[in-house]
């Protein structure tokens, strides 16, 4: 029972290793030699703050006051909107006006813009993140920018809340709680502010999350026995039982085109990553080579030959990646804590995971590609956990 419990809902409720607390705002690492030397300005110190904050969490730029190979300028051009120029050699090369929700919203969308005219990566700083806090003596879902701007509470309080997951749309949020003492599965409408009871079979419900087109739900019920892997409607109903087997399956993710689901099972023993069919079909290993304990994948949209995982790690855990055309994987973190809960920004290098110890957690943005880890969830935030992210 331990351990159908502690596949079912991953790490999130797992007991950590380390015991100090979280008072670090950034990893670093060596230097990426590939990196681009970029000074960054902006007409207010409040656009500029941010602006520093958004590149130099980039593992793919370096601040330097002047002389890097890129001078980033933003101005503000009216009511939320923000001009963004890129030049080099003191030429211009790039202008753009962008328009956002609000002026911090255009900021991060304008350092996008810049971040794709000198890199050709997708940006990843307007996305949006949602996440597990315990402000206020209770578990809830809160909802804000990926550097913790225009924060909200929703109206979501229980037991053990576990992996909220956005629509594609970015208008609902589903997640699994312990509300009536049994594991369901939830749906947060942000538009209508509403919370309904989307899956609550007999047995345990978890794991709901929605395919990339948001037409499907992949999930993991109990009701006839055993964790199996299953895919309804976007509603929860029409539902087909994909897995059928005597292990625990946990925590499915789809591929970027929908077509296939990657998963946790203990069918070789102990917790690894599989891949199946999202219509069913023969599941298959990925032998990772890193770690007897490999759970919570998450599938690249920008990258399908990556997913990023939680493996155990000496006496912790940290992230690794697993890249189909190597047909291996590596660890990607070197967090002094554990290092859990991985989720992938819009660009295939980034992601948003968990450092925890036992007392607290935090939410980090991590370069999958040099390790360097910067810190997202500020201490006045309280633990933050469990994100999930929204491309822009």
């Amino acid at each position: 029972m331990q351990k159908t419990f502690a596949l079912l809902v991953g790490l999130a409720l797992a007991a950590p290793v380390f015991a100090q607390p979280i008072n670090i705002g950034e990893i670093s690492v060596a230097a990426d030699t590939t990196a681009f030397a970029v000074s960054v300005s902006a007409g207010s110190a409040e656009l500029q703050s941010l602006a520093l904050q958004a590149f130099n969490a980039h593992g793919k730029f370096r601040l330097v006051q002047s002389g890097g190979a890129f001078a980033i300028r933003f101005d503000s051009a009216g009511a939320n909107q923000v001009t963004v120029t890129v030049s080099q050699r003191g030429s211009a090369i790039f202008t753009q006006t962008v328009a956002g929700t609000s002026t911090r919203n255009a900021l991060l969308k304008a350092a996008d813009a810049a971040v794709t005219k000198t890199t050709g990566l997708p940006g990843i700083f307007a996305g949006k993140l949602a996440f597990v806090t315990d402000r206020g003596g209770q578990q809830t879902i809160m909802t804000s920018d990926l550097f913790f701007g225009e924060v909200l509470s929703h109206p979501v309080q229980g037991k053990n809340i576990i992996g909220p997951r956005w629509s594609p749309d970015g208008s609902r949020i589903i997640f699994t709680s312990y509300r009536t003492g049994f594991p369901d599965i939830y749906l947060l409408n942000l538009r209508t502010r509403s919370l309904d009871t989307l899956v609550s079979f007999k047995g345990t419900n978890s794991g709901g999350r929605f395919s990339p087109d948001g037409s499907r739900l992949a999930m993991v019920l109990s009701g006839e026995g055993n964790p199996e892997i299953y895919v309804g409607n976007a509603q929860g109903r029409q539902i087909k039982r994909l897995t059928n087997n005597q292990s625990v399956e946990a925590s499915p993710a789809w591929s970027p085109d929908g077509s296939r689901l990657v998963f946790t099972s203990d069918a070789a023993g102990g917790p690894q990553l599989y891949v199946m069919p999202a219509g069913g079909g023969q599941m298959s290993r990925l032998t990772t080579n890193l770690s007897r304990y490999c759970a919570e994948p998450d599938w690249s949209r920008a990258d399908p030959n990556k997913v990023v995982f939680t493996a155990g790690i000496g006496r912790g855990y940290q992230i690794g990646v697993y890249d189909f055309s190597a047909r291996t994987a590596k660890q990607v973190s070197k967090a002094p804590y554990d290092a859990v809960e991985p989720v992938w920004c819009a660009d295939g290098r980034h992601v948003v995971c968990t450092f925890r110890t036992a007392t607290n957690r935090a939410l980090f943005l991590l370069d999958t590609e040099t390790g360097k880890a910067t810190r997202l969830s500020p201490n006045a935030a309280g633990n933050a956990w469990n994100a999930a992210y929204l491309a822009p």
